[in-house]
């Protein structure tokens, strides 16, 4: 994705989370809310919104930046080296994996899965 094409991307989230940021106040007040609760909000969006503004600016410099962590030639590794998934807490794969338990095979001897009685 161009750098230009980034740009305007986040600068139109941004001009959405500011006209937000203007119209949630208005709303509140319309219907009912305090004065001070609809400051107190419209201060909170604010906030939340120069927060997001400014990970969006640093995930665009990281992301443009060769070789840095997430970027264009990060790890640059051919197909072949890739990592297998992660399999969860306990790390087992393949043969083994599941051991029985309630849902395995029955002994010859028993009725199958018949409740007792």
């Amino acid at each position: 994705m161009p750098a230009s094409r980034t740009e305007d991307s986040v600068t139109d989230v941004v001009r959405w989370a500011a006209f937000s940021c203007v119209l949630v106040p208005v709303v509140l007040l319309w219907y009912g809310t305090s004065l001070g609760g609809a400051t107190g909000t419209a201060l909170g969006l604010a906030a939340v919104t120069a927060v997001c503004r400014a990970l969006l600016r640093r995930s665009e410099r990281c992301a443009t930046r060769p070789g840095a962590a997430g970027g264009p030639e990060a790890g640059a590794r051919p197909e072949t080296a890739r990592t297998p998934p992660h399999r969860g807490r306990h790390q087992r794969t393949g043969a083994g994996t599941h051991r029985g338990g309630r849902h395995s095979v029955p002994p010859a001897h028993t009725g199958g899965n018949t409740p007792v009685g």
